[in-house]
């Protein structure tokens, strides 16, 4: 391979943040001071490109932005092509590759915060800093919606990188951007106001009867001994009782499909990665949960981390996987922190690595950040993502059960679907499916906005009544930005009964719109959201994605049929020809809205 240098060097702070990661270089050729042997002979060099995305998120961290000397010191060490370690750099939305300062902000202004008037505050952050781009930036949902609107304002420096993740108004946003960062490691995400509990993000948090949340404000998320009192590793104990076929037949009678919005049947996954022949097998948890409207995953990992690790466990022994990768979303600080103790913690207390409970079983979990990228929640482009390439989605088949991750057979399910699978072993799979839960991400304009739990068949309408409207509901989003508005509020919350009524269930969320909320604006959001994200990989979402945007512009201002004509000639296009789910379901909420809610009627 010939590597093209330009001899940029990395300055002393960059340097160290690579070699923190990675360790010192061994040779020249890798980075290091020149010796006689490095003269005489080139050994073969070992491409490390996985850890590409970590290396990143190092220099980043510690500096706030990636030089060109610092791009190129990082592909040294890793043997990788500049040319091609840009092309990585400049796809995530958290990186940057220009000068910038150690602080910046990202104001939310994605579907969730612009109910809640995301408009103000994103008025008075360019009164203080001027235009988006330096200082701050607007942001996609940063998956707090149930205390929108939100920013995040990230420091980078060390040894740690530092974050102010709190609600923000008008008249608390300048707080926010002056806030001393936290630098506690279990908790660096703070409210300007006050640590905020996460149990202020469950309305049900304590009560009776709860199966998925009902640690979540009850137990210490940080003791492993508190887990474990409250129930914990239980059903782990169960599994090896059952055995990997066993685990796989329970979650088969189960029924649990998954969470992510595909609800492909979580059994079958796991029987037939278990079933190849080809080893390693990977298992990936996909928590890079970026849907605007959804912050379930959020609230699980921050609240009960150890669920996860649990769960993941279970998972990889019934699968055969001796590794797997945790993918959380950059955008998520506490809850990295949280799984990184209670990973730690699970290690040190013979919960994970090798011989868990004195059973034969090795397995270990390696957490991943994303760095602000929607389109890595598919589930091939976290493949490409951890492997240290573009997170651009992969043509199936074959599908990631034959060949996935490092083009080994690999499971990949979200988090909601994976702390399914404890009280499916802790009650059995008949008790599991007679009532079985469901979380949901409740915002807008509702009195108790956040997560609830509930069984299937609850309706919409018994749902609201649980959080209280305010104002006049116009229409509820339901599935978030690829979803769809809908105005009957008796339908019924199942997979079947959503899809009767032309809406998804999708990955649970539940944004209600009142008579305050300017609908040309929201759509031209959710275009813009779906053109921002494109990973501009196929046609018809690349090119679909933009002209959908641009007739929503003309439409705002001028209704004309032939626009309406082309919307939607250019939907069932991109729904028909694209690559993923991306392209596929970035005409859904314009569609629904022009049809159910007359958005554009003359």
């Amino acid at each position: 391979m010939d590597l093209r240098f330009r001899g940029a060097q990395p300055s002393d702070e960059e340097r160290a943040a690579v070699d923190d990661l990675l360790g010192p270089p061994a040779t020249a050729w890798e980075g290091g001071s020149r010796t006689d042997t490095d003269l005489r002979m080139a050994a073969r060099a070992e491409a490390a490109r996985d850890l590409l995305l970590p290396a990143l998120h190092a220099v980043n961290d510690r500096v706030g932005w990636i030089s060109e000397g610092a791009l190129e010191y990082i592909c040294r060490r890793l043997t990788i092509p500049p040319a091609e370690a840009y092309g990585v750099a400049t796809f995530y939305s958290l990186f940057s590759m220009e000068p910038r300062p150690r602080r910046v902000l990202h104001v939310c202004t994605d579907l969730a915060c612009q109910a809640k008037g995301a408009q103000a505050v994103r008025d008075r952050v360019e009164q203080r800093f001027g235009p988006a781009g330096q200082d701050w930036h607007e942001s996609p949902c940063l998956g707090l919606c149930e205390r929108a609107p939100a920013a995040l304002a990230l420091e980078a420096g060390q040894p740690h990188r530092a974050e102010v993740y709190a609600p923000a108004t008008p008249d608390t946003i300048t707080t926010i951007t002056g806030a001393a960062p936290a630098t506690n490691g279990h908790a660096p995400s703070v409210n300007v106001a006050g640590e905020t509990p996460v149990k202020d993000a469950v309305p049900q948090a304590g009560r009776p009867g709860l199966v998925l949340l009902r640690r979540v404000g009850v137990v210490d998320p940080a003791s492993l001994d508190d887990y474990r009192a409250a129930g914990g590793y239980t059903a782990l104990r169960r599994a090896f009782e059952l055995g990997p076929a066993g685990v796989i037949r329970e979650v088969l009678e189960s029924g649990l499909v998954g969470r992510g919005g595909a609800a492909f049947p979580t059994g079958r996954k796991w029987e037939a990665t278990a079933r190849q022949p080809d080893h390693p097998h990977y298992l990936v948890c996909n928590a890079d949960e970026s849907e605007p409207g959804t912050f379930k995953d959020r609230v699980v990992m921050e609240g009960d981390p150890y669920a996860l690790v649990e769960a993941m466990t279970i998972a990889a022994y019934a699968t055969g996987c001796a590794k797997g990768y945790l993918y959380i979303r950059g955008e998520y600080p506490r809850a990295v922190a949280r799984l990184r103790h209670a990973i730690a913690t699970a290690r040190s207390r013979g919960l994970l690595g090798d011989d868990i409970l004195g059973k034969g079983l090795s397995f270990d979990i390696e957490l991943r950040r994303g760095a602000g990228a929607y389109i890595c929640g598919e589930e091939t482009a976290i493949f490409n993502s951890i492997e240290g390439r573009r997170g651009e989605p992969r043509s199936k088949p074959p599908f990631p059960v034959e060949k996935g991750l490092f083009g080994k057979p690999t499971v990949v399910n979200n988090v909601e679907t994976l702390v399914n699978v404890l009280p499916i072993l802790e009650r059995g799979a008949q008790a599991y499916a007679a009532a079985e839960p469901k979380l949901f991400c409740v915002s807008g304009a509702v009195e108790k906005p956040g997560v609830y739990e509930l069984t299937f068949g609850t309706t919409l309408r018994e749902l609201l009544d649980m959080t209280g409207t305010t104002g006049t509901t116009r229409a509820v989003l339901l599935g978030g930005a690829a979803g769809a508005f809908v105005t009957d509020l008796d339908i019924p919350l199942t997979f079947q009964g959503t899809r009767d009524a032309g809406a998804t269930l999708g990955s649970g969320v539940v944004l209600v719109i009142d008579d305050t909320v300017d609908m040309k604006r929201m759509l031209l959001r959710i275009a813009e959201f779906f053109r921002d994200e494109s990973c501009g990989q196929c046609v018809p979402c690349r090119v679909g994605t933009v002209r959908q945007e641009e007739a929503l512009h003309r439409l705002s201002r001028r209704v004309d049929d032939s626009d309406l004509v082309l919307l939607r000639e250019v939907g069932q296009t991109m729904r028909d020809a694209s690559i993923c789910g991306l392209g596929q379901t970035a005409w859904n909420a314009v569609e629904s809205a022009i049809d159910r809610l007359g958005v554009f009627n003359r």
